[in-house]
């Protein structure tokens, strides 16, 4: 088969003011739009703002009221070194070539020609930082001219401790620099960490609440939950040890809560609240059973809320599109008016399939943003089980190329006490209270189409259904053209192998292993 590639391109245009022949007169200078985009790690639907009435986040809240709130926000891959190389650059990780974690032995990086969203900004003049969890590479693919990250710090520090990030931001803000400016703010909340740092609990619930050995984070005031008053999502099994797991996970959600407040008053008592954009959402799913590493709804859907000073007929409202992280770089490029240029990478044209934001928060769309993309290569550098997925309002697809291969767990979840509860309770032989089973969760088929709009939770699996044939062909073929767009290396797997070099530089071919796939 053919993939011919395609390309749009944009320019820039500018806004000048000019002032002439006026003495003595105080003159206000333009305002310049800003951009603070917060992430946080691994965070969901534990806020109010998405009807959690138990975890208690007032400042999302607030936040929400001048916002609008996508009821439908994905990520484009549940990992979190691809889904922020994804957020920085607009394309699926399968085009950046951030493949898995950058962290530690994974190593993973973007290609070395990659233009991000911190490159087109510092070409532009737009001042750009980072405060919390940077977790890709390479630098030159992600200038930020100011950053406090764990590469300057340990993570606990400048992801988790508010007082600590609340002194970076207003560094940030305290200059005579007069450029507009964006600003990434990377919690490493609600992560797990009893992984790397047991002793502060499985999220790091208790790093900074005052209690002997764990330090004091001033600007903290711990929220603590009962285990028994926690919403147990539907797709973690019922039980005391998850329970309480989660009662943890809401502690350090009311931490990134407490932030995100003081980081809006930091930017309200600097003067940009009335002239910045606001963009908050996750990197990929919660840390629990078809969570994070998962394509599965639990692990795509995201908490995604905009708030405009310039759109503010529409805040307070919410907005049923499909939006996916791939949107940010556009959206933030709409926002000043800067064009993504076209550029080789690795010798294939790039095309952004993101689109910008803003005219939704202009009115409600009543065509298109009716379907998302999602691509998964790796976690940790063990982790491979390549999956693709389109979504639409009705059907899920899920591509699981390497199928005859169990899914993997990752380290931090592994020890977890949730998972080890589930592997206990199926040693044994006992009840798990989980709507799946351990076998089935590791060995899966290599197409699973859903009916999302009668089977949320995405249990019945339709692929062999005769009846669902037309619209597994329609979606195949889509989730193709996709891969073609995106320049997906994986295009002709697990049946074949892509030729585009040589001969067939001018016409890539997928080849066929014959091997019964």
């Amino acid at each position: 088969m053919n993939m011919m590639k395609v390309l749009s391109c944009l320019i820039l245009s500018l806004l000048v003011v000019q002032v002439t022949g006026v003495t003595n007169v105080h003159v206000a200078k333009p305002k310049k739009r800003n951009v603070l985009l917060i992430v946080g790690d691994d965070a969901g639907f534990e806020t109010q703002v998405y009807n959690n009435t138990v975890c208690k986040t007032p400042h999302l809240d607030d936040l929400a009221k001048r916002s609008v709130v996508f009821k439908h926000g994905f990520t484009s891959v549940s990992s979190c070194s691809p889904s922020r190389s994804a957020i920085l650059t607009g394309m699926p990780q399968h085009q950046n070539g951030m493949y898995g974690l950058n962290n530690a032995i994974n190593h993973f990086v973007s290609f070395d020609n990659v233009r991000s969203l911190p490159y087109y900004l510092k070409k532009r003049g737009i001042r750009t930082g980072i405060v919390g969890k940077y977790n890709v590479g390479p630098d030159s693919v992600y200038p930020f001219e100011f950053h406090y990250t764990e590469e300057d710090y340990t993570i606990t520090q400048v992801g988790r401790n508010i007082t600590f990030m609340k002194q970076c931001v207003q560094e940030f803000f305290d200059t005579q620099d007069e450029r507009p400016f964006f600003l990434y703010i990377a919690f490493h909340d609600p992560h797990r960490c009893g992984h790397t740092q047991p002793e502060y609990g499985q999220f790091c619930e208790k790093f900074g609440n005052g209690e002997p050995g764990m330090g004091i984070i001033p600007d903290w005031k711990p929220v603590l939950y009962d285990p028994k008053d926690v919403i147990v999502p539907y797709h973690v099994q019922d039980t005391p040890v998850a329970r309480a797991d989660i009662a943890a996970q809401y502690t350090t959600y009311s931490r990134l809560d407490q932030g995100i407040g003081i980081f809006l008053a930091e930017l309200e008592s600097a003067g940009y609240a009335d002239d910045t954009l606001i963009i908050y959402t996750s990197d990929n799913g919660i840390p629990f059973p078809s969570g994070r590493t998962n394509l599965y709804d639990a692990g795509m859907s995201e908490p995604f809320v905009v708030s405009s000073p310039l759109h503010k007929q529409r805040w307070g409202q919410e907005s049923n599109a499909l939006i996916s992280t791939v949107d940010i770089t556009p959206t933030i490029l709409d926002w000043w008016n800067i064009s993504h240029k076209s550029y080789k990478l690795n010798g294939e044209y790039v095309t952004l399939t993101g689109k910008s934001l803003l005219p939704i928060l202009e009115a409600e769309p009543t065509s298109g943003w009716d379907k998302v993309y999602a691509s998964h290569n790796l976690h940790e550098s063990t982790m491979y089980y390549p999956m693709r997925v389109i979504r639409n309002r009705n059907y899920k697809l899920i591509h699981n190329l390497h199928f005859r291969m169990p899914f993997f767990i990752d380290q931090d979840f592994y020890i977890s006490h949730t998972f080890q509860d589930l592997l206990n309770r199926t040693r044994a032989h006992e009840v798990t209270h989980w709507y799946k089973d351990l076998q089935s969760y590791y060995y899966r088929p290599q197409w699973e189409l859903f009916d999302v709009q009668h089977d949320p939770k995405e249990i019945k699996n339709l692929a062999l259904d005769s009846k669902f044939s037309s619209i597994m062909a329609d979606l195949k073929k889509d989730l193709l053209s996709w891969q073609n767009i995106t320049n997906d290396p994986w295009i002709c797997s697990p049946w074949g192998i892509l030729e585009n070099s040589g001969p067939y530089q001018q016409s890539p071919t997928c080849m066929s292993f014959d091997n019964g796939l």
